[in-house]
C-alpha cells in the first residue's frame, strides 16, 4: 500500500509520543514492504531529509503559534495529499478530525488515532478547548475509522458518544542501551537517580516531581528530562532549585534517553491526561520500579507491576521505594518487564495498524 501519516511534528522523533508512534510505524510498514510517506513540520536548523530509514518525508512550512501549529500544517499537508495521492492515510491527534474530510471526499480512505482528552490540558484557552470537545465529535464520524490506544478512552468515546473505536495500544521501544555515556555526562551513577520524563507542562506535574523529591533525606539524585514550547514560564519555575541533586539537563532522545531509562533506580510517570504514553511502557520494558499518577489511563498500562501515588502522596511513596527490600524492588521489576514485553511490542502495534489499513 501507498501510506500517509499526517498530523505530528514529523520523523525523526524529537518531541513526543505521536512523533515517536510515527516513526516506529512507518518506519516497520517500510520495512515491511510498503511506500510510506510521512508529513514534517521545519525541525529547527536542521536541513530537511528526503528520506529517513526507507520513508519519504515531505517537509510543509507552518504557523508557529501555541494555538495554530497543529492544525495549520495538518490543513497543508491534507491539501498536499489530495493532489499526491496514497491509498491510505493515518492522521494522528484528535484535533485533526475535521480535516480527515479532505481525503475521505477525494475517496482515500482515512483512520484517525485520537490520542487522550486532550481538552483537560491546562495549557489550553477557552477557544482550544472547545475547538477539542468539537473535534470529538468530529472525530465519530470524520474518517472511516477512530482508533484509540487506551481502553479507558474506548470507553469515553462509547459512553459520550455511543460511538465504538478500534482498539490498538501503543508500542514501547525495549531495546537495551549500549554504553553509559549519558549518565557520564550527567553525573549521574548507576541505580543512583530517579528518573522523570516528559513534556515540562502543568499536567504533566514536573514541578510536583522536584519539590516532593527535594523533601527527601537521601544523597540520590533526580533527573528531570525534557523540554517543551510555549511553556518557558513554567518551565523557568521547574528549574528554580537551589538542590544540587536536581538535573535538569532539557529534553534527551536515541541512545542518550535509553541509557537514562534503563540504569535509573525508579522511574516517576506523574503525567494525568492522555491515553498510553510511551515513556510509561518504555520504562517498565526496561525493567524499572515505576512510580505512575493513578489515573484509569495509566493504571490500565501499569497493572500491578508499579506503585500508584495521589497528589500530595509522591513523596511518601518515593521513600517507601527507597526503604523496600531489594528482593520486593527485583519482584516489581520483573512485573513491569514481563506486562511490557506481552502486551506493548511494537511489532504487534504494526501488525495491527497494517490489518486496519489494508481492510479500509
Amino acid at each position: 500500500m501507498r501510506i500517509a501519516l499526517l498530523g505530528t511534528r514529523g520523523i525523526p522523533a524529537r518531541y513526543g509520543g505521536f512523533e515517536t508512534f510515527a516513526e516506529e510505524i512507518s518506519t516497520r510498514l517500510a520495512a515491511r514492504g510498503h511506500q510510506v510517506t510521512v508529513y514534517c513540520r521545519p525541525q529547527g536548523d536542521r536541513p530537511p531529509q528526503p528520506v529517513y530509514r526507507g520513508v519519504r518525508l515531505v517537509h510543509l512550512p507552518t504557523i508557529r503559534h501555541k494555538y495554530l501549529d497543529t492544525i495549520a500544517h495538518t490543513f497543508l499537508s491534507s491539501l498536499h495529499l489530495l493532489f499526491h495521492r496514497a491509498d491510505r492515510a493515518l492522521y494522528c491527534n484528535g484535533a485533526n478530525a475535521i480535516f480527515t474530510l479532505l481525503p475521505r471526499l477525494a475517496r482515500i480512505p482515512v483512520a484517525l488515532n485520537v490520542d487522550g482528552i486532550e481538552r483537560l490540558r491546562k495549557k489550553w484557552n477557552r477557544l482550544a478547548k472547545a475547538w477539542y470537545l468539537a473535534s470529538e465529535w468530529l472525530a465519530t464520524f470524520c474518517p472511516n475509522v477512530m482508533v484509540t490506544d487506551a481502553r479507558t478512552i474506548q470507553d469515553y468515546y462509547r459512553r459520550r458518544y455511543g460511538k465504538d473505536s478500534t482498539f490498538i495500544p501503543y508500542g514501547a521501544d525495549l531495546a537495551p542501551p549500549t554504553g553509559r555515556a549519558a549518565l557520564e555526562r550527567l553525573g549521574l551513577e548507576e541505580d543512583r537517580y530517579f528518573l522523570y520524563v516528559s513534556r515540562l507542562e502543568p499536567e504533566n506535574h514536573p514541578l510536583e516531581v522536584r519539590q516532593a523529591f527535594e523533601t527527601l533525606d537521601t544523597s540520590m539524585k533526580l533527573a528531570l528530562v525534557g523540554d517543551a514550547p510555549y511553556a518557558a514560564e513554567y518551565i523557568r519555575r521547574v528549574r528554580d532549585t537551589a538542590d544540587p541533586r536536581v538535573v535538569l539537563p532539557g529534553a534527551i532522545y536515541g541512545d542518550g534517553y535509553r541509557e537514562l531509562g534503563a540504569h535509573c533506580f525508579a522511574y516517576i510517570h506523574a503525567t494525568e491526561v492522555g491515553g498510553t504514553h510511551p515513556a510509561l511502557i518504555e520504562a517498565m520494558g526496561r525493567g524499572n520500579l515505576v512510580l505512575y499518577r493513578d489515573t484509569p489511563e495509566n493504571a490500565e498500562v501499569a497493572g500491578d507491576a508499579g506503585l500508584p501515588f495521589s497528589p500530595g502522596d509522591l513523596s511518601r511513596k518515593m521513600q517507601s521505594l527507597l526503604e523496600m527490600s531489594a528482593e520486593d524492588r527485583e519482584t516489581l521489576r520483573r512485573k513491569a518487564a514481563a506486562r511490557a514485553q506481552a502486551l506493548y511490542s511494537w511489532d504487534s502495534v504494526t501488525s495491527a495498524y497494517e490489518r486496519l489499513l489494508a481492510e479500509l
